[in-house]
């Protein structure tokens, strides 16, 4: 087992090598294959999951379900060409201000 702190940039490594590979070949090229849509599209479901999953206060299945989400998202992301680096330098870049303030900066 690899270590759990590189874990999602070797997914989001993963689902890059994944992009144009055969659709019979993983699960992963088969959703990118699908189109941009259909990848969002399945991001919703999962996030559904994890709220309910959240709701219900099951941690174990909220954890499965998180991971599900963080996945999506990554192939979502993907599939409409934002790497996890530019998440990753979006995050940093709102390090130490505000949440209240950074929403208050965002233009319409």
């Amino acid at each position: 087992m690899s270590a759990p702190g590189n874990a999602i940039a070797r997914l989001a490594a993963t689902i890059a090598a994944r992009q144009g590979a055969a659709k019979d070949t993983s699960w992963t090229a088969k959703l990118l294959a699908k189109g941009p849509e259909k990848c969002a599209e399945k991001f919703g479901e999962e996030a559904i999951e994890a709220v309910i999953e959240a709701v219900r206060g099951d941690r174990d299945r909220l954890t499965a379900e998180a991971a599900d989400v963080i996945y999506h998202l990554l192939v979502m992301c993907t599939a409409r060409g934002v790497t996890l680096a530019q998440i990753e330098a979006e995050l940093a870049r709102r390090e130490g201000v505000s949440g209240l303030d950074e929403k208050a900066g965002r233009k319409g």
